[in-house]
């Protein structure tokens, strides 16, 4: 069973939906405000109108660039309809930034299959409070539900409390940590992580890094040399390079984001902490500036709030 099916399957529709909607809330709430004031008084889409939600879009962190592709379609259907009321213009919205995610996430998650490899090795990346140890273990959770053998490797030995979260992680969702003293080598703990996720005949591997953006050479340099041990142990490892993003620094996110991929090969990305922010724009810019697949999303605090990312439903959710 790939990992799409199961979590579609373990996670009934009405529940998933429910928690969604929920978590997309205060984005919603702000961004349809915004949109109601842009049209005040308004009978059809005008410059006016577009100036406006152009000024909506900025400021609900969809970003500059997305912003202005937006308001492009938009005005070049405006053209082509002649006239089209104010009340129409949610739906429009609605069907092109669907289009404008369908057309950057190529890759869509429903592709992915586990059983390729054996081990499946995630590598995580991002800077710290993002949310990034909670995320790893929600993922196992998910994995070991699959009745997936998960191993989590505590590769991010700079901070003693990022060791001891992830600790905690692993005993509540019932996964093996392996972990080395405060300041060992980070590269040091995947290799073994790997090691003995071969010798146990484990499936996954989630290996925990640093979130430190002390310089990009460092930063580089440091992931550069775990994928490098790693892939001693499991040649191409790692098969992902999870990048966690907290929805609710905006555009910092973006700014993250940029550092990351500079530093190193990211093919999935997580945006976390959508039900505590106003900000969920940024999953529209991020996946589209960046052409990289969003996956996962966090939409509350429980341990089942990490969801598969699914374009229409997060567009109709945040439409709704």
């Amino acid at each position: 069973m790939g990992l799409f099916d199961f979590f579609k399957k373990k996670e009934t529709a009405p529940e998933a939906q429910e928690a969604l909607d929920k978590g997309l809330e205060k984005t919603k709430d702000g961004f349809f405000n915004k949109i109601t004031k842009a049209v005040a008084g308004k009978s059809s889409v005008d410059d006016e109108v577009l100036d406006n939600l152009e000024e909506v879009l900025v400021t609900s962190d969809v970003g500059v660039s997305t912003t202005l592709k937006i308001i492009k379609r938009i005005e070049e259907r405006v053209a082509k309809d002649k006239y089209l009321s104010t009340s129409e213009l949610n739906f429009l919205l609605r069907d092109e930034i669907q289009l404008l995610l369908s057309e950057n996430n190529s890759n869509d998650f429903r592709q992915f299959e586990y059983g390729e490899h054996k081990p499946y090795v995630i590598m995580v990346v991002g800077v710290n409070g993002v949310g990034k140890t909670t995320t790893i273990g929600k993922l196992a959770h998910k994995l070991k539900e699959a009745n997936l053998k998960v191993v989590l490797g505590a590769a991010d030995t700079f901070r003693a409390a990022a060791v001891d979260q992830l600790k905690l992680w692993g005993e509540r969702v019932g996964v093996r940590v392996v972990a080395q003293p405060m300041g060992s080598d980070p590269a040091s703990v995947a290799f073994d992580t790997l090691q003995s996720a071969v010798a146990n005949g484990e499936d996954v591997v989630i290996i925990d890094t640093a979130g430190r953006l002390h310089n990009k050479i460092g930063l580089m340099n440091e992931l550069g040399k775990i994928k490098q041990v790693m892939q001693k142990v499991v040649p191409n490892a790692p098969h992902e390079i999870l990048l966690v993003l907290d929805a609710s620094t905006g555009q910092n996110a973006f700014e993250q984001c940029k550092q990351f991929t500079e530093a190193t090969d990211v093919n999935a990305l997580a945006i976390t902490k959508l039900d505590g922010t106003a900000k969920g724009g940024v999953v529209i810019g991020i996946s589209d500036q960046f052409k990289i697949p969003v996956k996962y999303i966090g939409v509350g605090e429980k341990i089942n709030d990490l969801q598969l990312f699914d374009k229409k439903e997060f567009v109709n959710s945040l439409f709704k």
